[in-house]
């Protein structure tokens, strides 16, 4: 019995260096852990703001604990509290008066065009007011 379990791992050994062998893992120099963690990396569920408040709120709530709400939702309980954190700074933040808040690269652009066409707008407006007043003085 011990010559067969013997012979079974042989073959799944040797099975495994051919499957690491073909799937060039070694060839590159990447371990099979590195290639886990980047495969989790990529498929790491990523949360939207409103996603976020709505857990955080859940949590604030205090009907369910924090590790099964964490654990509901696919969390560690250390990336609860530090969304916890950061939402009640905000609120803090915001109820102080400080209104600051990053635009997004959408509203920036938008602005830079309203920009653009005002500075052009006023400077037709000096240019019309300029010929005005030349015309009422006589100098044209």
């Amino acid at each position: 019995m011990d010559i067969f379990l013997s012979l079974t791992n042989l073959k799944l050994q040797k099975k495994m260096e051919t499957n690491n062998e073909n799937s060039g893992y070694k060839k590159r120099g990447r371990k099979a852990g590195s290639v886990i963690k980047d495969i989790k990396r990529r498929t790491l569920k990523r949360y939207s703001a409103e996603e976020k408040i709505r857990i955080v709120l859940e949590g604030l709530r205090g009907e369910d604990t924090i590790a099964n709400i964490s654990r509901k939702y696919g969390i560690n309980d250390s990336v609860y509290y530090k969304w916890s954190k950061d939402f009640l700074e905000a609120g803090k933040k915001r109820l102080s008066g400080d209104t600051d808040r990053e635009a997004s690269s959408t509203e920036v652009h938008d602005l830079k065009k309203e920009n653009e066409n005002l500075k052009k707008a006023l400077a037709d407006l000096y240019l019309h007011n300029d010929l005005l007043k030349k015309s009422l003085t006589g100098l044209e």
